[in-house]
């Protein structure tokens, strides 16, 4: 017999939380407590950070590593080193966090936005070689959730035009692309440690690269435009102080001690329950390709499909919210439907691009369909959970697919 929604007056399938975030304990207490008694708590005196800087970058594989003050000023900063100039071109997916593009603008570039694949949510390929221009000089792939973006193909388009290409790996600590760490790929990689990303220290950001130059040109941006060896009240580059400070590199090593085994959790958790929920009629989990050797994780995407499973994504994802189940539609729209971009509000960025670009023209197809019908997401606080934690996600899906007719006409 079929239980009763509990958006109807039913008995939910769970009352008891998920896992909790950020996950800390007397490591996190006895660094902090060590970096205040120093009394060295900047990045130029003090010896969290440089370690973290080392650890994190030889654990992404990169040779170089650079934390920085969020992962905005990290894009923005590769962005500046890698000589991207005013009205220069830099390709993004419309599916992702706002910083993706507005850093861009603030480099005074010009964000173009292309479509993504429908069962990945990660960035086309096809659909870049089609916006490409004889402006165009960088792309950024963004790993969306932490699942990698097919990065053979975007680095085959970026040799054969000569692009740059910034991996945005905000959501992809630790995971993997044939084997290779993201951030490793491209010629650089950024990274958020924002209060809910999968490494965290409350705010933070960083750079990956293995060129030595482009690396050089990233620390000395961010600090100051300052060079390696030079004088303190020498400065070459137009920059800022954009480093990390002390307190957050001491939280950000221990929680580097906990994260591969949290990555491990989550990745298997993550398989096992798109197994099962790709069983219900209309649910769809985020495509996961073989070149992907681990997913970060950050965010578990799926789609509704309402035609199959007979209820829309808004009805479905209230109704599994009520069976005591976090989820969320997901990002509401296209950024290049932002009020930002529709209105070109890009303060004293890029006035040229206010002529030129029309962003209320562009259409992305398969964004859209996930921004406004079928996308939505679980954050990566759930997949920390136990084999009883999946299964109860799966139970509400379940539900409310066996309910689905009442829904319909209820909502």
């Amino acid at each position: 017999m079929t239980q009763k929604l509990a958006l109807f007056g039913g008995k939910s399938v769970r009352s008891t939380p998920f896992p909790s975030w950020p996950v800390y304990g007397k490591q996190e207490e006895d660094r902090l407590i060590k970096t205040l008694k120093s009394g060295k708590w900047g990045r130029l005196d003090g010896q969290e950070v440089p370690e973290f800087e080392r650890r994190f970058a030889a654990y992404q594989g990169a040779r170089h590593g650079l934390a920085v003050a969020n992962g905005t000023v990290a894009i923005r900063i590769a962005l500046l080193a890698a000589g991207i100039k005013a009205d220069d071109e830099v390709i993004v997916p419309p599916y992702t966090f706002l910083a993706t593009a507005t850093a861009v603008v603030e480099s005074n570039a010009i964000p173009v936005f292309t479509d993504i694949e429908l069962e990945t949510f990660n960035i086309d390929p096809r659909a870049v070689e089609k916006v490409l221009t004889p402006r165009t000089r960088a792309i950024i792939p963004v790993h969306i959730g932490g699942l990698p973006a097919n990065m053979d193909a975007i680095m085959d388009i970026a040799k054969k035009h000569n692009l740059i290409v910034i991996e945005d790996a905000a959501h992809a600590h630790g995971a993997e692309y044939k084997g290779r760490r993201i951030g490793s790929i491209g010629h650089m990689g950024i990274f958020s440690f924002q209060s809910s990303k999968n490494l965290t220290s409350g705010e933070g950001g960083f750079i990956t690269s293995s060129d030595d130059a482009l690396a050089g040109r990233c620390r000395s941006i961010h600090n100051c435009g300052r060079a390696e060896g030079g004088l303190w009240y020498e400065h070459h580059l137009i920059a800022g102080n954009y480093r990390l400070g002390e307190f957050q590199g001491a939280l950000l090593n221990s929680q580097l001690d906990r994260f591969e085994k949290q990555a491990q959790t989550r990745d298997t958790n993550g398989k096992n329950l798109s197994e099962k929920l790709a069983e219900i009629p209309g649910v769809i989990p985020q495509k996961r390709n073989p070149d992907c050797t681990r997913h970060g994780y950050h965010l578990y995407l799926f789609r509704i499909n309402p035609e199959k499973f007979g209820a829309s994504r808004d009805q479905v994802v209230k109704a599994v919210q009520a069976e005591g189940v976090p989820v969320c539609g997901g990002y509401p729209l296209p950024l290049y439907r932002q009020p930002l971009f529709l209105n070109k509000a890009f303060g004293p960025y890029i006035p040229n691009a206010a002529k030129r670009m029309d962003y209320g023209s562009v259409r992305c197809p398969n964004c859209e369909k996930v921004c406004y019908e079928q996308g939505g997401w679980m954050t990566q606080n759930l997949l920390l959970g136990k084999k009883k934690d999946m299964d109860d996600i799966i139970r509400a899906f379940s539900k409310v697919y066996e309910n689905r007719e009442e829904l319909m006409k209820a909502l």
